[in-house]
């Protein structure tokens, strides 16, 4: 996303120079191609190598290259179940987060900023199955946001949800895709979500979730819909329970105990099925494993749910 956003800064924007940061720098895929861009949008574009979560590295890179705004665009996945999450996974995910904007918001006190602008996930706001340590990570920058404007200094936190083609929505595959459309989150097209950003940041909030919500897909989630998506949704009362359809365990009740089997296989089967993303329980081969069906933590955890 940070060389979509640079690319959107010198052109609509008219940004003359741009720092851009990250640990491979200009050995980083698609660098000289993004320099080529810029030049040819009459910026100049520094790329530099930097661990921006490194303070005494990020120090000497605001020395050498000094700047009146920042957008941190960072963000790093290691998903799983909280129980798996070790120091050294936490670490891996908070600290290109976390530590980055943190250092870079003591290290630009002094310097008069316009902007500082982080780019959060709703993951921290809305729903993060599996992303104990994602979700915390963002929820920090939403924090930190908060601080700078109590501090009176500038901020903007973008609680974003999916981008189409880029960010961490370019490496799902299409079970993951269709397990986040279940949800009723959506993708923003990159065009809307640039817009977006140059709202949010000529505005006046320091945190905001520019994110699609199909609201249609929230209602059918019922009770498992979050408490702060059941207003968007207009979902403002728990469902009827008297009208809602029977239990697993109260079909079972109802059927004599030779179909008991047969019943609660193609229970499964049909929960698999939708995890998967597949058209129906015939597809799901009930004498594999789940493994070999193509389950990940993540979708062992929607389908425990």
């Amino acid at each position: 996303l940070g060389a979509r956003v640079a690319r959107h800064l010198a052109g609509r924007h008219g940004v003359r120079r741009l720092v851009l940061a990250g640990r491979r720098g200009p050995d980083a895929p698609g660098a000289e191609r993004l320099r080529a861009d810029l030049t040819a949008l009459g910026a100049e574009a520094e790329i530099v190598a930097c661990d921006v979560a490194d303070r005494a590295a990020l120090a000497a890179l605001l020395t050498a290259h000094p700047v009146d705004s920042v957008v941190h665009t960072a963000g790093v996945l290691d998903d799983g179940l909280i129980t798996s999450l070790t120091p050294a996974r936490l670490d891996t995910v908070l600290r290109p987060k976390a530590d980055a904007a943190w250092h870079l918001h003591e290290l630009t006190l002094d310097r008069g900023l316009a902007h500082f602008v982080l780019f959060s996930s709703a993951a921290g706001t809305i729903d993060a199955s599996g992303q104990g340590n994602y979700a915390a990570a963002n929820v920090f920058l939403d924090a930190l946001a908060a601080h700078r404007a109590a501090l009176g200094l500038p901020a903007t936190s973008l609680a974003w949800g999916l981008w189409s083609g880029g960010g961490m929505g370019a490496g799902l595959d299409a079970a993951d895709a269709q397990r986040i459309g279940r949800s009723g989150i959506g993708a923003l097209d990159p065009d809307e979500a640039l817009d977006l950003f140059d709202a949010a940041v000529t505005g006046t909030g320091h945190a905001l979730v520019p994110v699609r919500l199909d609201t249609a897909a929230l209602r059918r989630r019922g009770d498992d819909l979050p408490a702060v998506l059941r207003t968007l949704a207009g979902v403002t009362a728990r469902p009827d329970h008297g009208d809602r359809p029977r239990t697993l365990g109260e079909r079972l009740a109802a059927l004599p105990a030779a179909d008991h089997e047969h019943t609660v296989l193609e229970a499964v089967r049909t929960e698999v099925a939708a995890v998967l993303g597949h058209a129906g329980p015939a597809a799901v081969e009930p004498r594999r494993a789940f493994t070999e069906l193509g389950f990940d933590s993540l979708a062992a955890v929607e389908l425990r749910n």
